[in-house]
């Protein structure tokens, strides 16, 4: 009988090392659970304290969406081109995320211009079915981040790549960042997003956004920055516009802020390739 004389690091052996990476594994799969359709452990050892801490790890769930949707879109690129390809990444995103953030973008929409009332308006967004204006809304989304894209893909699909690359992660970072100053206003207890209801440390808030805003570094310093004031300032806009409408956020606002954010990243790439900055 052979043996072997490898042996692991005397750090694995650590107990306290396991179990708190064990924990931070465990975060992040709740993460990707509460935010995509991917497949996870059914086993999962939840609880409202570890799901609100999983909180910090929302843009790492948006790494792994990006990722695999670049995966996608370069393979798609080589059999059928940049037009097909774009459309569907779209589709496969919609799918990964089972249109989590899309919904949330209609419902508040509805929410927020087919009511008069606040309390109205928070009835209509927990309505399952989409009115007029979540309706308009979505499609002209969609239809702005395939033209978006495209447009992006005709000066080289590398674009498309960093541009889901950089949007992916940021997006989600800076809407997860409205519940540092507003309050929520969804009934506790009748909600998937009650754990978004209590604000993150100082410290978990900037891991967080550290690594949402990582992203930041893949672009030329000038397009990078454009990016970051433009996401602050619609960080700003969005949430006066979450204030004065339900004087707090929900989970659909979170979700409406996202795809707005993905969306303002897009465009400033584009106004970017424009100035010459990403040629």
């Amino acid at each position: 009988m052979i043996r072997s004389r490898f042996t692991l690091p005397s750090w694995l052996y650590n107990s306290r090392l396991a179990d708190q990476l064990s924990e931070h594994w465990q975060r992040l799969l709740l993460a990707v659970s509460f935010m995509t359709r991917l497949p996870v452990p059914q086993q999962l050892d939840y609880s409202s304290q570890r799901m609100h801490q999983a909180l910090v790890y929302f843009p790492l769930v948006g790494w792994l969406l990006a990722l695999l949707l670049v995966a996608v879109f370069c393979a798609v690129n080589v059999l059928f081109g940049s037009s097909v390809a774009v459309v569907l990444t779209m589709i496969a995103s919609l799918l990964m995320t089972g249109a989590l953030h899309e919904d949330g973008l209609a419902d508040c929409f509805d929410g927020f211009y087919g009511g008069f009332e606040r309390q109205s308006k928070l009835e209509i967004m927990k309505d399952s079915r989409i009115g007029t204006y979540g309706s308009c809304a979505l499609i002209l989304a969609l239809a702005l981040k395939l033209v978006a894209l495209i447009s992006l893909a005709e000066a080289g699909t590398g674009m498309v790549v960093l541009a889901i690359l950089v949007a992916y992660p940021f997006s989600r970072a800076l809407a997860i960042t409205h519940a540092q100053d507003l309050s929520y206003v969804s009934a506790p207890g009748k909600s998937k997003s009650d754990p978004l209801a209590r604000p993150l440390s100082r410290r978990q808030l900037l891991t967080m956004v550290s690594l949402g805003a990582i992203s930041l570094i893949l672009l030329p310093w000038q397009a990078a920055a454009l990016v970051f004031a433009a996401g602050i300032g619609l960080r700003w806009l969005l949430k006066r516009w979450m204030d004065k409408h339900i004087a707090g956020f929900t989970g659909d606002a979170l979700g409406a802020a996202q795809q707005l954010q993905e969306l303002v990243v897009y465009l400033m790439l584009l106004a970017t390739l424009q100035q010459g900055w990403l040629a």
